[in-house]
């Protein structure tokens, strides 16, 4: 079966297409170079932790009590103690000009109410500029005034005795939670990021090589040559396409070894069924280059054309953010979305080691999207040649 798909004039026109690659050092540079540059830029860039937030102070209270509360809010990674402030009007100022991301108001009577033991209000001020970066500086805050409060408390126990014989059964009954981080122990982001943007590579570096190697080879005219050659056009389509998804594939081989050396990212799972899933979503990737190209007349409108498709493919993949965290209505739009299924099946596989049991539903969609692709594109290439 094979060797009838793949016969002689199918290996003449593949050696054509790779001495063609070779000859292009633009072509084989952004197989190697932008992906390995992407998955370290993006997977160390992208993170959804906030640290070093410049933290202004107002302390009217100047008290050993106060200057301990910005200690500590000083002392956690997440702030980064920047200046004092006599007046609000001024670290609002101060806020509104950049100069710092998260202002504290301490009150002048807040040591007197707390050796009065009465509740204090300190006021926290954000730059909101940014709403996910304000939500998550605002957990960090309330997590170290938490720990504050608990360090109050210990300060004001004077026990001056001790029960040893029977529990004192007069104290109320207390929760205590202990979280177990499943499948991400250390809670590194860079383990979502990269996973996702694995997809995002195979997807826009296939699209984009497939149109530009089409696109350049009909703006040289070569394409007219292959219509005076023996090959059927089902020949010159294996012959097109078959080079380009070896070379892509080695990129992904590539990124891989870059998320398992540069990343640490575990393998859980079974690697060739990420390989598989990968193999799929680099045809998807084809096709959407060679339908690009078959509308296009120029490089200039082939990439242009990009734009209109990758964009959308990007923000409904939940390949950087979650799904959960999309509106309601643009959820529904990851099912046809091939990145989404792609990043589900990497993120399953290599971190939780989910077999295809659990992953045929994402496997079937994505092979669902592809063969509509390459038919489409099978279909646009044909009308092109005749």
């Amino acid at each position: 079966m094979l060797d009838r798909l793949i016969n002689n004039r199918v290996r003449a026109l593949m050696r054509k297409e790779f001495a063609q690659i070779r000859r292009d050092r633009r072509l084989a540079i952004s197989l190697v170079l932008p992906p390995t540059l992407q998955l370290l830029l993006l997977g160390s860039a992208l993170s959804t932790s906030v640290a070093n937030l410049k933290l202004g102070t107002v302390d009217d209270s100047r008290t050993p009590e106060s200057r301990e509360l910005v200690a500590v809010l000083s002392q956690s990674e997440s702030f980064r103690l920047v200046s004092y402030y006599s007046s609000v009007n001024q670290l609002g100022d101060a806020i509104s000009r950049g100069k710092v991301d998260a202002g504290v108001v301490i009150p002048y009577d807040f040591a007197r109410n707390l050796q009065r033991g009465r509740p204090t209000t300190v006021q926290f001020l954000l730059n909101a500029m940014n709403a996910n970066t304000a939500a998550i500086a605002q957990g960090y805050a309330e997590g170290v005034i938490q720990s504050y409060n608990a360090g109050l408390r210990g300060e004001g126990l004077h026990a001056s005795f001790q029960q040893v014989s029977a529990q004192d059964i007069s104290q109320r009954g207390r929760v205590q939670m202990y979280p177990a981080y499943l499948y991400n122990p250390g809670l590194k982001d860079s383990w979502f990021i990269v996973t996702g943007v694995f997809g995002l590579l195979l997807i826009l570096n296939s699209s984009l090589v497939a149109a530009a190697a089409m696109v350049r080879e009909r703006e040289a005219g070569t394409i007219e040559q292959l219509l005076m050659s023996p090959a059927n056009t089902s020949e010159i389509i294996i012959a097109k396409i078959a080079p380009l998804f070896v070379l892509l594939f080695l990129m992904a081989l590539l990124a891989v070894a870059v998320m398992k050396l540069a990343f640490g990212i575990p393998f859980h799972g079974n690697l060739p069924l990420v390989l598989a899933g990968a193999a799929l979503c680099i045809l998807s990737g084809i096709s959407l280059g060679t339908v690009n190209a078959t509308f296009s007349k120029s490089a200039q409108q082939a990439q242009l054309m990009v734009f209109f498709i990758n964009p959308p493919l990007n923000s409904t993949a939940g390949a950087l953010n979650p799904v959960e965290a999309m509106p309601a209505w643009l959820q529904p739009f990851t099912v046809v979305n091939p990145i989404h299924h792609f990043a589900t099946i990497a993120r399953a596989a290599l971190l939780k080691g989910s077999g295809f049991l659990e992953l045929w539903p994402n496997f079937l969609g994505l092979l669902g999207f592809t063969v509509v692709l390459v038919a489409l594109s099978i279909w646009r290439f044909r009308k092109q040649l005749s």
